[in-house]
Order: structure tokens, then sequence, then C-alpha cells
């Protein structure tokens, strides 16, 4: 049989390269069509090439998958529609207003705005990285949110973290920053205190680091500081932290926040904190 079987190729053989034309062309070109498709890997075959590919975009977007809602503390308009923002809302513990005006610098650098230029910074930033942001409120002229919607905004996107910019308005003896931290409250979600103290914790070694603003020298304590009375933390279901990012009304910390460069060095370490939490 095998005297047969070696007889039988060698006459196929014979046969195909007596008619090239009709034995090699077609098959000939699909089979460079597929080198050419999938080169070769140090340990062969596709699978290798996809595994390597999968693995660079890993690297370049690490936080692909993960959903971040950023908070940008008050809103442009608030001040011209007091009715609506002095509103008292539920916040799961107590009563509190819809939202307030927020602060400035003594040159008049308003915290809306400073909030909404750090927050788009730090989103541009997150998006790169892969992750998808949600920001609760679309512009710096409108009122509002309340801080009961700002909360349901990240409950209803499933955020794995949430994070509320906010700069103080503190006494100008004052400077540095804090990080906001979540007490227990009825109707949280399961580990959501646990959780966000970790994020807090994130948030403020990258922001010290990225920075270099100390931690605040009037509230808190190395850098954090826990309450009730907040209903964006009180009524949030997933991780979530606010930061005082400096004192607006310390001439020092007003100069770094008013700065645009310093601004997106503040998104940078905010950017690291959070990756930090999320990987």
């Amino acid at each position: 049989m095998l005297i047969q079987r070696g007889a039988s190729a060698a006459a196929g053989l014979a046969l195909c390269l007596a008619a090239l034309t009709a034995c090699g062309t077609d098959g000939g070109d699909k089979e460079a069509s597929a080198g050419a498709a999938e080169p070769p890997t140090a340990s062969g075959g596709g699978k290798a090439t996809t595994g390597a590919a999968n693995a660079r975009q890993d690297d370049a977007a690490p936080l692909r998958g993960k959903v971040v809602v950023l908070d940008p503390g008050h809103n442009g308009g608030n001040a011209k529609h007091p009715a609506q923002i002095n509103k008292q809302v539920a916040i799961g513990n107590g009563h509190k207003e819809c939202d307030t005006t927020g602060t400035s610098t003594n040159d008049g650098y308003a915290e809306h705005a400073f909030t909404w230029d750090v927050s788009n910074r730090l989103a541009k930033i997150l998006r790169a990285e892969g992750a998808k942001v949600v920001l609760t409120r679309p512009n710096d002229t409108g009122v509002g949110p309340c801080i009961t919607e700002r909360a349901a905004i990240g409950n209803r996107a499933k955020a794995d973290a949430a994070l509320s910019v906010h700069a103080d308005g503190a006494s100008a003896s004052g400077h540095g920053f804090h990080v906001i931290q979540p007490l227990s409250v009825k109707g949280q979600g399961d580990g959501m205190v646990s959780a966000s103290r970790r994020l807090g914790r994130a948030i403020r070694d990258a922001y010290r680091a990225g920075t270099g603003i100390p931690y605040s020298t009037y509230l808190g304590k190395d850098g954090l500081d826990s309450r009730d009375d907040l209903g964006g933390l009180n009524l949030s279901k997933v991780p979530k932290v606010f930061i005082e990012c400096g004192n607006m009304r310390n001439s020092g910390d007003a100069a770094k926040l008013s700065s645009a460069a310093f601004r997106q060095r503040i998104a940078e370490a905010l950017a690291k904190g959070l990756g930090d939490y999320l990987t």
C-alpha cells in the first residue's frame, strides 16, 4: 500500500506540473492572500497576534469598561435663580438647599467656572484612557441640578466611581485641600462607605503628589474629612467623594486655582487618583 500511494502521488504531481494553470492559479492566490492577512508570530498562529494587540489596547486604555461620573460643583446660572436653588430637598437624614452659588477668589474667579473647567479637562484624560465619563451638568450657564439629582445621575449610570469637584471659601488664613468622604446614612448602597474611603485615599494621595498643594490647615485630618450632611454623598449608592481643591479665599491657593496650566495639573492628578482606585 505504501508503494501504491507513493506512485499515485507522483503521478498526480506530474499531471499538476503538466497543467500548471489548472492546478495552481486560483489556489495559489488564495493562500498568498491568507498568509498576508495573518503574519507569523514568535509563537506561531493568529491567536498570539490577537493577544498581543489586545494587550497593547489594554495598556493604551487602562480604564476601558469603567464608568466615571464627574460632578462639577454649582452652576453659572444659580445666582440668578435663588428661588429654584434655595428649594429644600430631602438628603436622607434631613433637608438642605437644592444647590448653592459657590464661592470665588477675591479677584472674582468663580468656583462654578473652576469646577467646570477642571471637570472637562479631567473628562478628556479619562476618556482617552478608555473610561465612559458622565458629567452631571452639560454647561456652565444653567441652573443646578439639585444635589438629589446629582447623586441620582451617578446611581443611574452605575458608576464605578463618582467625584464631585469643588473649591472652598474659608477664611483667608487657611490653605490647602481636603477630600470629603461619606459617613454611613440609611439607604446608601452596600459597601458604599468603605469603597468611598478607598477612593478618597487614592484621590488624596495622587492630588498631593501631583499638585504639591498641602493638606488643609483648617479642616479635616491628613487631607481627609468625613460628613453626613451632604446630599451628594448621602444619596449616592456608588463610591463617591468630594474634593475641595484649595481655598479660593487664600491668595496662594487662589493664584494656583486661577491658572489654566495649574488646572491642567489638577486634572492630571485627579485622573491618576481615579485610575489608581479603578485599576
